[in-house]
Parts: C-alpha cells; sequence; structure tokens
C-alpha cells in the first residue's frame, strides 16, 4: 500500500498533507461532526454547555451513551448521573468530548456486526483499564484516559480488517506469535500495522497526545521498560495498565487471548508496582467490574 503525499515547493511533503493522504490510503473512518463541535466549545473562550447538550441529546444512541459512560465507576461520580446536562456539568467538556469520541468509535464502523467480539473484548479492557488506573492510582494517570486508550488501542485491527481481506489470518499469527512483536508479525505481511493505524485515527479524531503516542507505541517492550521520554511516562502508564487489564480479562474469561503478557507482562506489573501475588488480589473484584460491564 503506497500513500501518496503533496509535496511543498522543496519536495518535503507538509506533515498534514502526508496524515491526510495516509488517513484516506487506508480508509480511516472520518471524524465525526460532532466531536468538531464540542471541540469549537472546548476552546471557545465561553463554551456553551447548552448548545452542546442540545447536540448530543438530538442522538438518542449518543445521550443513553453518555450517560452510561458517566455513572460507570471508574469515573468516580458521587451521584447518579440522570440527564445529558448533569453529565456535562460533571463531567465538564474535555471528558464528554472523549466520551463521545469513544461512543462514536463502533458506530463509524459499517456493518460492524461482524466485529462483536472485538468490541466486546475492547469495552472490558477499557473498563479494567479505567477501574486499574482508579484503583492503583499510578502518578500522573486518570481513570478517564485509561478507559479511553482501552478502548481505542486496538481500533486499527478493525480498519485493517476491513481494508485486507486475508488480514484476519495475520491477526491469528500476531495473536499467537510469542517471540516476534505483534506489530513485526504484521509488518511482515503489509507496510502498516494496527498500533500505526489506530494511532492515525486517534490523531484525526483529536484524542489527547499522549494517548495517541502510546497507541502507536503499545507493543513496544521499551515503551514500558525504559523510562526515558518516548513515549513519556503517562503513556507508559498506559500501555502497562492496559495490557494488565487484557491479562486479567484472558485470566477470569479465557477472551481475548494473545502472547502479549509474555513480552510485556514483567514490565507492566514493574511500572505499576505490583506483583503477581498483588495481582492475584485483583481478581475477585475485576471480575465485579467485568459483571458491571457486561
Amino acid at each position: 500500500m503506497n500513500v501518496p503525499t503533496r509535496g511543498r515547493p522543496n519536495g518535503r511533503p507538509s506533515l498534514a498533507n502526508a496524515l491526510d493522504d495516509a488517513i484516506r490510503a487506508i480508509d480511516i473512518p472520518p471524524r465525526p461532526q460532532i466531536i468538531d463541535r464540542i471541540r469549537v466549545e472546548v476552546l471557545s473562550e465561553n463554551p456553551c454547555f447548552r448548545r452542546i447538550g442540545q447536540l448530543i441529546k438530538a442522538d438518542v444512541g449518543l445521550a443513553a451513551g453518555l450517560l452510561k459512560t458517566a455513572n460507570s465507576p471508574y469515573f468516580g461520580l458521587r451521584t447518579r448521573v440522570r440527564s445529558v446536562s448533569e453529565a456535562l456539568v460533571l463531567l465538564g467538556l474535555e471528558l464528554t468530548a472523549r466520551a463521545v469520541a469513544a461512543i462514536s468509535l463502533r458506530r463509524a464502523f459499517p456493518n460492524s456486526a461482524h466485529y462483536v467480539r472485538f468490541w466486546d473484548s475492547s469495552a472490558r479492557i477499557a473498563a479494567l483499564s479505567g477501574w486499574l488506573a482508579q484503583t492503583l492510582a499510578p502518578p500522573g494517570l486518570n481513570a478517564a484516559d485509561a478507559y479511553t486508550f482501552g478502548l481505542f488501542r486496538d481500533c486499527g485491527i478493525v480498519i485493517l480488517l476491513r481494508r485486507f481481506a486475508d488480514y484476519r489470518q495475520t491477526l491469528a499469527r500476531a495473536n499467537g506469535d510469542a517471540e516476534r512483536s505483534f506489530t513485526a508479525v504484521e509488518q511482515a505481511d503489509y507496510p502498516t500495522d494496527h498500533a500505526v493505524v489506530g494511532s492515525l485515527l486517534a490523531t484525526e479524531w483529536w484524542l489527547p497526545e499522549e494517548i495517541c503516542q502510546a497507541i502507536r507505541a503499545h507493543h513496544e517492550p521499551s515503551a514500558i521498560a525504559c523510562l526515558g521520554a518516548d513515549p513519556p511516562l503517562v503513556g507508559s502508564r498506559l500501555i502497562a495498565v492496559s495490557q494488565t487489564a487484557e491479562h486479567l480479562l484472558q485470566q477470569l474469561t479465557g477472551a481475548s487471548r494473545t502472547q502479549e503478557w509474555t513480552k510485556l507482562g514483567q514490565a507492566s506489573l514493574l511500572l505499576l508496582g505490583l506483583t503477581e501475588e498483588s495481582l492475584r488480589e485483583l481478581h475477585a473484584e475485576a471480575a465485579t467490574i467485568l459483571a458491571a460491564t457486561d
């Protein structure tokens, strides 16, 4: 898949043009218009909560999804949210924008029923990630970021499934390979991988930079083991929390089977200050979170 670029006079493509061309070539879903409208309000001097509330309430499914998200345990709200207006006030525009993006993700893919197992797994990983961030309280990491990252982390997989007819076989090999990195298996078959594609979507949908960077690096052991600045430490913790969440999901349900814990597990535990014993102690509460998600 060759990604064309439009050059500047000196022959070098601009970053914006290169991103636009990559998005078209890979068939990344366009950013939902409501994300643009909320962003305008977030960046304005006097954001209008009423206008945003009206936009959300006009879409019954989006409004219901926002209420469900706001009442999730990992947001830690003390009162149960009963209306879109309450959700806006309690969450704020930034978190509301994040929730709207998360709800819109699944809806952005036609015939997404074909990927029900993927979406369900992502929802469970996101819920466990938000809960772990709240429970472990790693410095600089909040539950909303962990939840958002959990949902968007592997969205590139659905894009590649839709883009390439034989990607499902590549995915099976990547899930079962205990030696090579997941993305190395993908790159052996295609000139890209789901981490790159997912980070492109996250960037196009205006997710925070640290989340976009973490999506790009989430299969790289150095992103967790190295406490340097690439990705920033908050990104490293996002990766570690989501990897631990996926491991808990696998242990409790047998779902989402991969070999990633073999490659990334010990570094994740070290970064989060966990041991195998303390991880086992989290199982019962994790099972409760999963039951609430279902």
